[in-house]
């Protein structure tokens, strides 16, 4: 290491070092890659906008809103014991009607159990709510939450013993499913004059980034009951990928994943790497893998701070380290 040697005189002040640069883990969660037990997205290469907010990217500047568009996940469609009205995407459309001032348009064609084909290819959701001829003058906002099932497709290759090397292949083909379905919706643009604008959630997990899938307490009954280590490899190469995607089309991604860690099945172990402080909430169901409804209300406001730029919800502020 080089050491730089300032002259000064003896009556100038000492030189001020300029402060090191963050990285997003520093800047806005409670994470710190030293604290980290494994692997974690490295988001770097892909020079984010990451407004004050921490709530995901701000690429997007969305002036004007005419229609809602939902595809996904059983996490966007919505499942009991959650109360509908409080499903995420119906507590985000009121946010943004209130922020717009004006109602909205809605359409979902989101499914329970859908896996990142089914935007494209063994389902066509993206065409059936978006559209494939003519032009909309409505200015359209897609958003989704994609992934988690594959990720538990992956957990269960990993639990049954399949070679690494072949899940790996198969986590890589996952993000080039979605690369895919976001080029179809990039070359959908020019039919909508007014904006089609695409914020999507990039993929959580319930484990607290232990890889212990039995720490739900119905995991045995749902299947989960396994120890899965070197799923969190799966899950950093899913989350690089949702993120490098959303910069090269323009789009905008939730953080989903950073936010959710240590509201998992951990929520308030002060020994594990994401502790959000002794009173964190699990965001979690009885379901394991979908939100409560607290968990819905934080991921809408975090939907709608990346769609507005608006301030940090209270809810998502890291403690203090």
């Amino acid at each position: 290491m080089w050491t730089i040697l300032l002259a000064c005189s003896p009556d100038d002040p000492a030189p001020t070092p300029e402060p090191l640069a963050q990285t997003l883990l520093e800047r806005c969660f409670a994470t710190r890659p030293s604290e980290a037990n494994g692997p974690v997205p490295d988001y770097g290469p892909y020079d984010l906008q990451v407004p004050d907010h921490c709530a995901g990217t701000g690429t997007q500047q969305i002036t004007t809103l005419d229609r809602v568009v939902f595809v996904g996940d059983s996490i966007t469609t919505g499942t009991p014991p959650t109360p509908e009205p409080q499903y995420y995407r119906n507590v985000l459309v009121a946010q943004l009607e209130a922020f717009y001032g004006h109602p909205l348009e809605t359409q979902d064609c989101s499914e329970w159990g859908a896996r990142v084909d089914d935007l494209q290819r063994d389902d066509t959701q993206l065409a059936d709510c978006l559209g494939t001829e003519g032009t909309d003058p409505r200015a359209t906002l897609l958003v989704f939450t994609m992934g988690g099932n594959d990720g538990f497709a992956f957990a269960e290759d990993f639990a049954a013993g399949r070679p690494e090397p072949e899940i790996a292949q198969d986590v890589e083909a996952a993000v080039d499913l979605l690369d895919e379905a976001m080029d179809w919706v990039s070359d959908q643009r020019p039919r909508f004059p007014n904006g089609l604008f695409v914020v999507y959630g990039n993929v959580y997990e319930y484990s607290d980034a232990t890889g212990d899938l039995s720490l739900c307490p119905t995991a045995g009954l749902l299947g989960f009951d396994v120890v899965v280590p070197s799923l969190r490899q799966a899950y950093v190469t899913m989350n690089e990928g949702w993120v490098r995607i959303a910069t090269e089309h323009g789009f905008d991604v939730v953080f989903l994943l950073e936010h959710f860690c240590g509201h998992g099945f951990l929520a308030g172990d002060e020994t594990n790497e994401c502790f959000k402080g002794p009173d964190a909430e699990v965001w979690f169901d009885g379901t394991c893998i979908h939100p409560n409804p607290t968990g819905h209300q934080v991921v809408a406001d975090l939907f709608t701070a990346v769609v507005t730029h608006g301030p940090m919800p209270d809810a998502i502020r890291p403690p203090a380290r």
